[in-house]
């Protein structure tokens, strides 16, 4: 288990992700921009693979970067867990006068 400051940073960093994909303007941001990408994509000739390729990037990396936040949530919920679980074992030690 790692030390109580990193634990909380974690939680910290989970709450900025998770406020940021609960985000309305973040969220049609991202929904416009794929849209966006997709059409002129779809727009493209066959013969313009560098553009499609290019277009095809982009929408990848729009789900990348909301994929990298829902990690952040997901790695703060388990860090969450880890401090609530260094918090008790610490009660016990002091319940138990072993500090």
């Amino acid at each position: 288990m790692r030390d109580e400051i990193a634990l909380q940073r974690d939680v910290t960093r989970a709450g900025k992700a998770k406020a940021l994909l609960e985000n309305e303007l973040l969220k049609e941001a991202f929904s416009t921009l794929e849209a966006s990408y997709l059409k002129a994509w779809r727009e493209t000739s066959a013969r313009d693979v560098e553009a499609r390729e290019a277009y095809f990037r982009a929408v990848n990396q729009l789900a990348k970067v909301q994929e990298h936040l829902q990690t952040v949530v997901s790695n703060g919920s388990v860090a969450q867990a880890d401090l609530n679980k260094l918090h008790a074992e610490a009660d016990r030690r002091k319940r138990f006068g072993i500090i």
